[in-house]
């Protein structure tokens, strides 16, 4: 899959292992997750899993930042 974008993770209550509060995590791309209020992303653990969607901000960042996250994935 595809990555969407790099929410910021604002809380990881139960997932203290899974997510890093302040962390960039991507998104991945072709879910219907964020309908059912779940966010999907690559974790800690290099897999990827849904989370509560309330857990992270997305961001918007200027291109040159886009495209340096996008190599980096």
């Amino acid at each position: 899959m595809k990555t969407q974008g790099y929410p910021v993770c604002l809380r990881n209550a139960g997932f203290g292992t899974s997510l890093e509060i302040r962390k960039l995590y991507p998104v991945l791309e072709g879910s219907d997750a964020e309908a059912n209020d779940v966010i999907r992303i690559v974790d800690e653990s290099g897999e990827d899993y849904v989370y509560p969607a309330r857990f992270f901000q997305r961001l918007t960042f200027p291109a040159g930042i886009q495209r340096a996250l996008r190599l980096a994935s």
